[in-house]
Protein backbone atom coordinates (compact mmCIF):
# COMPACT_ATOMS: atom_id res chain seq x y z
CA UNK A 1 0.00 0.00 0.00
CA UNK A 2 1.36 3.43 -0.88
CA UNK A 3 1.74 6.26 1.64
CA UNK A 4 -1.25 8.21 0.29
CA UNK A 5 -3.40 5.10 0.47
CA UNK A 6 -2.36 4.51 4.09
CA UNK A 7 -3.05 8.14 4.99
CA UNK A 8 -6.51 7.90 3.47
CA UNK A 9 -7.17 4.68 5.37
CA UNK A 10 -5.97 6.28 8.63
CA UNK A 11 -8.27 9.27 8.09
CA UNK A 12 -11.24 6.98 7.37
CA UNK A 13 -10.44 4.96 10.50
CA UNK A 14 -10.22 8.13 12.59
CA UNK A 15 -13.65 9.19 11.28
CA UNK A 16 -15.11 5.79 12.17
CA UNK A 17 -13.63 6.07 15.66
CA UNK A 18 -15.28 9.48 16.13
CA UNK A 19 -18.61 8.10 14.85
CA UNK A 20 -18.30 5.16 17.25
CA UNK A 21 -17.62 7.50 20.18
CA UNK A 22 -20.73 9.52 19.32
CA UNK A 23 -22.80 6.34 19.11
CA UNK A 24 -21.45 5.18 22.48
CA UNK A 25 -22.99 8.32 24.01
CA UNK A 26 -26.35 6.66 23.29
CA UNK A 27 -25.45 3.21 24.68
CA UNK A 28 -26.70 3.03 28.27
CA UNK A 29 -25.19 0.92 31.03
CA UNK A 30 -27.42 0.19 34.03
CA UNK A 31 -26.09 -1.01 37.37
CA UNK A 32 -27.68 -1.37 40.76
CA UNK A 33 -26.89 -2.49 44.27
CA UNK A 34 -27.68 -6.11 45.16
CA UNK A 35 -30.78 -5.01 47.06
CA UNK A 36 -31.89 -2.54 44.38
CA UNK A 37 -31.73 0.50 46.69
CA UNK A 38 -29.30 2.37 44.47
CA UNK A 39 -29.37 2.43 40.67
CA UNK A 40 -27.13 4.30 38.24
CA UNK A 41 -27.18 4.70 34.49
CA UNK A 42 -24.11 5.72 32.48
CA UNK A 43 -23.32 5.99 28.81
CA UNK A 44 -20.66 3.70 27.38
CA UNK A 45 -18.49 6.84 27.36
CA UNK A 46 -18.80 6.94 31.19
CA UNK A 47 -21.12 9.94 31.44
CA UNK A 48 -23.58 9.66 34.34
CA UNK A 49 -27.16 9.90 33.07
CA UNK A 50 -29.14 9.13 36.22
CA UNK A 51 -28.88 8.08 39.86
CA UNK A 52 -31.83 6.65 41.80
CA UNK A 53 -31.56 6.41 45.58
CA UNK A 54 -34.08 4.70 47.84
CA UNK A 55 -35.34 6.95 50.64
CA UNK A 56 -34.04 4.53 53.28
CA UNK A 57 -30.46 5.16 52.13
CA UNK A 58 -30.85 8.89 52.74
CA UNK A 59 -30.96 8.21 56.47
CA UNK A 60 -27.43 6.71 56.59
CA UNK A 61 -24.75 8.84 54.95
CA UNK A 62 -21.99 6.25 55.36
CA UNK A 63 -24.07 3.47 53.85
CA UNK A 64 -25.10 5.72 50.94
CA UNK A 65 -21.47 6.61 50.25
CA UNK A 66 -20.49 2.93 50.30
CA UNK A 67 -23.32 2.05 47.92
CA UNK A 68 -22.35 4.86 45.55
CA UNK A 69 -18.72 3.74 45.41
CA UNK A 70 -19.55 0.09 44.77
CA UNK A 71 -22.30 0.66 42.20
CA UNK A 72 -20.51 3.46 40.34
CA UNK A 73 -17.32 1.39 40.09
CA UNK A 74 -19.25 -1.59 38.68
CA UNK A 75 -21.03 0.64 36.17
CA UNK A 76 -17.78 2.34 35.13
CA UNK A 77 -16.10 -1.03 34.66
CA UNK A 78 -18.94 -2.21 32.40
CA UNK A 79 -18.92 1.06 30.43
CA UNK A 80 -15.15 0.84 29.94
CA UNK A 81 -15.41 -2.73 28.64
CA UNK A 82 -18.17 -1.83 26.16
CA UNK A 83 -16.29 1.26 25.03
CA UNK A 84 -12.99 -0.59 24.57
CA UNK A 85 -14.62 -3.50 22.75
CA UNK A 86 -16.37 -1.17 20.29
CA UNK A 87 -13.30 0.96 19.61
CA UNK A 88 -11.05 -2.10 19.30
CA UNK A 89 -13.42 -3.53 16.71
CA UNK A 90 -13.12 -0.37 14.59
CA UNK A 91 -9.34 -0.11 14.81
CA UNK A 92 -8.61 -3.80 14.22
CA UNK A 93 -10.81 -3.98 11.13
CA UNK A 94 -9.98 -0.63 9.58
CA UNK A 95 -6.47 0.30 10.72
CA UNK A 96 -3.84 -0.24 8.03
CA UNK A 97 -0.87 -2.27 9.19
CA UNK A 98 2.28 -0.20 8.92
CA UNK A 99 5.42 -2.34 8.79
CA UNK A 100 7.10 -2.42 12.20
CA UNK A 101 4.03 -1.13 14.07
CA UNK A 102 1.88 -4.26 14.10
CA UNK A 103 2.33 -4.84 17.85
CA UNK A 104 0.84 -1.44 18.71
CA UNK A 105 -2.63 -2.54 17.63
CA UNK A 106 -2.88 -5.91 19.37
Amino acid sequence: MDLMGMMGKLKATQQKIEETKKRLDTVLIDEQSADGQLKVTLTANSKVKSVEIADSLLEDKDQLEDYLIVVMNKALEKATKVNQTELDAVTKVDMPMIPGMEDMFK
